[in-house]
């Protein structure tokens, strides 16, 4: 009997099993067609480079039948959330990504949000960003870029207490703003998460976006070649990563944000989960899928370390390590 049929009818999950392993095919050697519009771009002489520290920000228990396909749902795994400091080699400059998890954040958050939270996640905030920074002689005052990744609870932090910064999210954001919470009372995200006057809302056909690897859209921050905020659509609205080299001599970490929660989704052990109990974690499926797949080939690249912001082997390899400012990641 074939595969997809029962009793003589279409069996639906092996159409869908069929299907997502046809696309996943597709996309995969789309990727690989070409070399040269794969590669990374070659460091130029004196190249400019960032020094990268992981923070500390928080942890959520998350129920793992969310992220992947393969998880039961009685399974709960408890994520860092991991914040990213990275220091201009040419210049005096001060970049985070991502803020992690606020101590307040029940506070802070938009009563319906609250009410989500609350019945899906564990939350627990032993340090958080602003400790994190502290340990190595920072304050928010001394940072001078912030991009938040996305505005979920996990990952914006407290963007108006880094007062000298610029705040930069991906154009999307702004259909979760309007209006937001209060005038639209079922909203997530309050209004005014963002700070007025100094966010920067960065769109894929903005003057100086450019392919960079596999991905179409990506944002030469600098104009150097050091960082590139990279468009990474599918788990929310305005979803962005990070790519930044870490040497001057052709060394890089991507730092995924949101676009994969697991391992196992980069080394296709798993799939993006969408069940009848928790259904998608992503706004688009589809599209957080092809991001997978573009992730799962820069990975292929020489020199190239994928960080995730969830990353639960990693976080319990190096926690409380060199990585972790004051120190920095080792460069590839």
């Amino acid at each position: 009997m074939n595969s997809l049929t029962l009793h003589g009818r279409y069996d639906e999950q092996g159409l869908q099993a069929a299907y997502r392993h046809l696309r996943e095919t597709v996309v995969s050697i789309c990727c690989k067609l070409s070399d040269v519009a794969m590669s990374l771009p070659p460091p130029r002489r004196d190249q400019p480079f960032c020094i990268v520290s992981v923070l500390e920000a928080g942890f959520v228990d998350v129920p793992m039948a969310q992220i992947i396909d393969s998880s039961t749902p009685e399974e709960i795994s408890r994520l860092p959330c991991l914040s990213f400091l990275l220091k201009h080699s040419a210049r005096r400059d001060t970049f985070v990504f991502d803020l992690g998890t606020r101590k307040d954040w029940e506070s802070a958050s938009a009563p319906p949000y609250v009410t989500l939270i609350k019945k899906c996640y564990g939350v627990d905030v032993p340090q958080d960003v602003i400790d994190s920074l502290e340990k190595g002689g920072l304050t928010p005052a001394d940072v001078d870029h912030v991009c938040i990744s996305h505005i979920h609870f996990d990952h914006i932090g407290y963007p108006h207490t880094f007062t000298n910064a610029t705040i930069i999210v991906g154009a999307d954001t702004r259909k979760l703003l309007t209006p937001g919470y209060p005038a639209d009372p079922e909203s997530f995200f309050h209004s005014d998460v963002l700070p007025e006057g100094r966010t920067r809302f960065i769109a894929p056909n903005d003057p100086g976006t450019k392919s960079i690897g596999p991905f179409t859209n990506a944002l030469d921050y600098y104009g150097d070649g050091s960082l590139y905020i990279v468009h990474t659509p599918g788990h929310l609205p305005g979803h962005v990563s990070l790519l930044a080299r870490t040497s001057s001599d052709g060394a890089w970490v991507f730092i995924v944000g949101d676009a994969a929660h697991d391992w196992r989704l980069l080394t296709a052990e798993a799939h993006i989960a969408d069940g009848p109990h928790f259904g998608c974690v992503h706004r688009d499926k589809e599209a957080a899928g092809k991001t997978v797949m573009q992730i799962r080939a820069l990975a292929q690249e020489p020199r190239v370390r994928v960080m995730l912001s969830h990353d639960v082997p990693w976080y319990s390899k190096n926690k409380g390590g060199a990585a972790f400012w004051p120190g920095s990641l080792r460069s590839f």
